[in-house]
């Protein structure tokens, strides 16, 4: 069986129907077994819902990922090891996190060990680039670099996950324009395993948008997280691109801006950095009387935007493509702003969300 007998299309129905499968039986096991997530001080739900929806997304991703080793395309037989026990590890510490409520320490402990394992097996940023054009080859740095942002993603997309559907349909957005960037540079595993990605966080969306009838949880939102980092590495941030970084960084760039957000305000605010608040850009939208499906829609149009921004910087000179990324940057730091993400936040009860747009 020849690899070019799949498609990215296929791959990502193939990654759809799958979790299309599997997500009803997840829910129902789950309500079964008492995995629900409560309303708390920073939830925008009333009643408890099932939760660790990222077995499923987990299970179309790697049907999909297994089909096109089979089908013979070499990255994802000979480097999709390492991803499956890695991404595993983090689906583990998500699944006993939804259950138990791990302390962060330990969370942090399983994100870190996963990292590490895949760092371990190849998986690494070697170089960055700078605005004047070149890289800077990172050398012994390399491995603690992409720990870095292994770890920094899987707990930024984690935070994004606030309103229902908002993290499967951002994974799926940015999924897709890592897969453009990757057909582009022709980066044939990597652009399948995009599409594995990107049909897998579709599948989980009919049930997930709201009103949600079952959350993928920290087993979903890290998983996500951790595979979008994963992806960049092996992509996008792969070998001497001029406009490497900048592209990854607007492609990823809502739940990063996010995560940036929610570190600064808690800095600004005197608090530890892993303590929730409600002042992620969700919960301001909520505040500003957006509706729930309404915030979940402008938010999709935001990351949208900046991922094909990053597309566009690609086909820009160095410079051109630095003054892109610069303009686009600014315009997310000041919705950002006007938004008050940057602002400390209390952790009031949910905010009454009713004035539709």
């Amino acid at each position: 069986m020849r690899a070019d007998i799949l498609t990215w299309l296929e791959m990502g129905l193939l990654a759809g129907l799958v979790t299309v499968a599997f997500t009803p039986l997840v829910r129902r096991a789950a309500a079964g077994w008492g995995w629900l997530a409560r309303p708390h001080a920073r939830s925008v739900h009333r009643e408890p819902v099932p939760t660790a929806g990222g077995v499923a997304i987990f299970a179309g991703f790697w049907a999909a990922a297994g089909a096109a080793a089979l089908a013979g395309v070499d990255v994802v037989r000979q480097e999709g090891w390492p991803l499956l026990l890695a991404s595993a590890l983090v689906l583990v510490t998500g699944l006993v996190d939804d259950r138990y409520q791990l302390a962060p320490g330990w969370k942090f402990l399983g994100q870190l060990a996963a990292a590490a394992l895949l760092v371990a097996t190849g998986t690494r940023i070697e170089f960055v680039t700078h605005p004047a054009g070149g890289m800077i080859p990172l050398g012994p740095w390399a491995a603690a670099v992409t720990v870095l942002w292994l770890v920094a993603l899987t707990n930024t997309m984690n935070f994004l996950d606030g309103l229902d559907g908002l993290a499967a349909g951002t994974s799926a957005i940015a999924s897709l324009a890592l897969l453009a960037i990757a057909a582009q540079r022709d980066q044939v595993g990597v652009a399948f395993l995009c599409a594995a990605l990107a049909g897998s966080a579709l599948g989980f969306l009919p049930y997930n948008f709201n009103p949600a009838r079952i959350f993928m949880g920290d087993t979903g939102g890290q998983f996500l997280g951790f595979v979008l980092a994963a992806i960049a590495v092996e992509g996008a941030l792969k070998g001497p691109a001029a406009v490497a970084v900048t592209t990854v960084f607007l492609t990823l760039g809502l739940p990063l801006l996010d995560g940036v957000g929610a570190i600064v305000r808690r800095l600004l605010g005197r608090r530890p950095i892993y303590e929730g608040d409600r002042g992620h850009v969700h919960h301001r939208l909520l505040e500003r009387g957006f509706t729930h499906r309404t915030a979940v829609l402008v938010l999709y149009a935001v990351n949208l935007a900046m991922a094909v921004g990053a597309l566009l910087t690609m086909e820009l000179p160095i410079t051109l493509g630095t003054a892109h990324f610069a303009l686009l940057g600014g315009a997310a730091l000041a919705f950002a702003r006007y938004l008050g993400v940057f602002r400390p936040a209390p952790l009031p009860g949910p905010p009454r969300a009713n004035r539709p747009l």
